[in-house]
């Protein structure tokens, strides 16, 4: 069984610290799931870090890595993506995350000059938290119509009328909107064509029910060594079943429109600041 196990730890090993040189990344997807593990007398939930990019060339899904850490601080997150960029992570334009004030510090300090999306979903989620339950669909569905428009003008557009139109009814989330602006809407430097694609984690979210459907069926892990090699295996099947599908994540030409330079894609607002 040592010897098994030993073998198992190799493979990941190998898959985790793989070199990245050779391509570029412009878009990188971050998220974590926690799984329990026993770390002496006491069990705790790990963070378990997984990340998808699309590839420049071809945009085909790829995980690129993970971690496992107790939390998702700042320096764990640096640490990480740190890593990333030593194995030749390169050309990162756009990180999509959810709203966590480590993981955005790291970024910063990491990826600097990639802009950040914050992830629609789990906005819309921290809306529902502020709104009462029987008007919360309702204002979801009037926030998705800014994304719903076919232009950047016409985003920014209909983001300043639903600020005015809630205003009155629903301050804190006029507030929330305001705050949000500039991370909700990064998607805008980017092709129209892009935008479904790149402002959730969506990409993300199948990769860790899977890695949850496995990991509560061991339940709690004897020890953090353990949890890296059941869940490893998972991402390295679902890398493998990506590359093995042989199909794109978006088309060619919006890849191309999404190296264009600064002059070709600009955001009108910004541009006027």
């Amino acid at each position: 069984m040592s010897r098994i196990c030993a073998n198992l730890d190799e493979e990941v090993a190998a898959f985790r610290d793989r070199l990245l040189a050779g391509t570029t990344y412009p878009c990188v997807f971050l998220d974590a799931t926690y799984c329990k593990a026993r770390v002496g007398r006491r069990v705790l939930s790990q963070a378990v870090v997984v990340v998808a990019i699309e590839v420049a060339a071809d945009w085909r899904r790829e995980v690129l890595g993970f971690g496992v850490g107790e939390t998702e601080s700042q320096p764990f997150w640096t640490t990480f993506l740190r890593s990333l960029k030593a194995r030749g992570l390169g050309g990162v334009k756009l990180v999509i995350s959810d709203e966590h004030t480590g993981l955005i510090a790291a970024i910063g300090t990491v990826f600097a000059g990639a802009c950040w999306q914050r992830c629609r979903v789990h906005f819309m989620r921290n809306v529902l938290l502020n709104v009462p339950k029987t008007t919360g669909p309702m204002v979801v569905s009037i926030i998705r119509t800014i994304f719903a428009q076919p232009g950047t003008e016409h985003v920014f557009a209909q983001f300043h009328e639903l600020v005015r139109v809630l205003t009155r009814s629903h301050p804190r989330i006029t507030d929330m909107l305001e705050q949000a602006k500039d991370d909700i809407l990064a998607l805008c430097g980017s092709p129209q064509q892009h935008w479904q694609q790149i402002w959730s984690t969506n990409p993300l979210e199948r990769v860790n029910k899977e890695i949850k459907r496995r990991t509560d069926i061991v339940g709690t892990f004897p020890n953090p060594a353990t949890l890296p090699r059941l869940a490893g295996h998972v991402l390295i099947e679902q890398h493998d079943e990506w590359d093995g599908a042989n199909r794109r994540y978006s088309s060619e030409h919006p890849m191309k429109l999404l190296n264009a330079t600064k002059k070709e894609a600009t955001i009108p607002e910004l541009a006027a600041a």
